[in-house]
């Protein structure tokens, strides 16, 4: 049985060369138990990550390895979003920073499990510090009439060109042109969503959809299955490319993201469980870089890695 034997250690050879290794994510320091986080770069180089939290937590750090945790978008809480968070002062979700001229946009969700009565909001910001945002107003929101979520918001920003991305569950990740005199959408759009990605099996889990351009291509990442379950999420990042960002976007085999298409960049590995609700920016040393959540026992952290896109796929490495 020595040949049965030999065999069967070739093709568990076999399948171990395939499954992938990822590099672990660089070291941090401080205060970073995170949830969905979003991250900026001022002018003067230091980093911001933003997340999901009652009055959107802000953390800064001067070399992406030390964090502080420095107060909240809104320290006297925001109840324009109770009518969605069906409470007071409640979690705000999955914002979503873009540094600009001098300025921070930030987009993010009110909401509660489960539900479509979700709205989407913009508040503005010359530093980013905590009560400095000004509130912009409401961007959109969804219903059960409708058949996407209106949340985990992400706008591209191509030229003159605004576009927002937003969707969870239900039909997927939809997109809408965006002003770009005001951040708000264009009129008459708020109700004609173009599709640019949608899964159809496990509860059709798609969500926390990021549009990043790198050279020719445009990246569509997402967060597939499920979050927010501790050491029990099943959350893992994919993503897809297309030479346009208001759709087309296909994966590594060539299916369709809106056919439920996405070629695997992160899973859980090692101690690293169930990372999603990503992130990218393209720093002032030029890494780009994803910053995610992750789970561990000890709770929800902050996740960086850098992507290589040199194959024209992004894959993960170390930091």
């Amino acid at each position: 049985m020595r040949w049965l034997s030999s065999l069967l250690s070739a093709v568990t050879f076999s399948i171990l060369t395939l499954a992938a290794v990822y590099p672990p994510p660089q070291a941090v320091t401080g205060n970073t138990a995170v949830h969905d986080p979003t991250i900026c770069q001022d002018q003067h180089g230091t980093y911001f990550v933003f997340c999901t939290a009652p009055g959107i937590e802000i953390r800064t750090s001067k070399d992406r390895k030390n964090w502080a945790l420095i107060g909240t978008v809104w320290p006297n809480g925001a109840p324009w979003t109770d009518q969605f968070t069906l409470t007071s002062n409640g979690s705000i979700w999955a914002p979503d920073c873009t540094y600009r001229n001098g300025e921070f946009l930030l987009y993010y969700a009110a909401s509660s499990f489960g539900s479509q009565n979700s709205g989407i909001f913009l508040a503005k910001s010359k530093t980013g510090l905590p009560g400095s945002f000004t509130h912009e107003g409401l961007v959109t929101q969804s219903s059960p009439l409708l058949d996407y979520n209106a949340i985990d918001p992400n706008l591209i920003i191509t030229g003159n060109s605004w576009r927002l991305s937003l969707g969870s569950f239900w039909t997927g990740i939809k997109s809408f042109d965006v002003d770009p005199h005001t951040g708000l959408f264009m009129q008459g759009n708020a109700t004609s969503p173009t599709s640019l990605a949608e899964r159809f099996v496990n509860s059709q889990s798609i969500e926390a959809s990021v549009v990043f351009q790198h050279g020719n291509y445009f990246y569509l990442f997402s967060s597939w299955d499920f979050c927010c379950r501790g050491v029990n999420s099943t959350y893992n990042i994919r993503v897809g490319r297309s030479l346009t960002p208001s759709g087309g976007f296909v994966d590594q085999e060539g299916v369709g993201l809106i056919n439920g298409g996405g070629t695997l960049v992160l899973e859980t590995h090692d101690n690293i469980v169930g990372p999603g609700g990503q992130d990218l920016l393209v720093d002032k040393n030029g890494e780009t870089l994803m910053v995610y959540h992750y789970y561990t026992p000890s709770g929800s952290f902050l996740g960086i890695n850098k992507l290589d896109f040199s194959t024209g796929w992004p894959v993960v490495v170390p930091t």
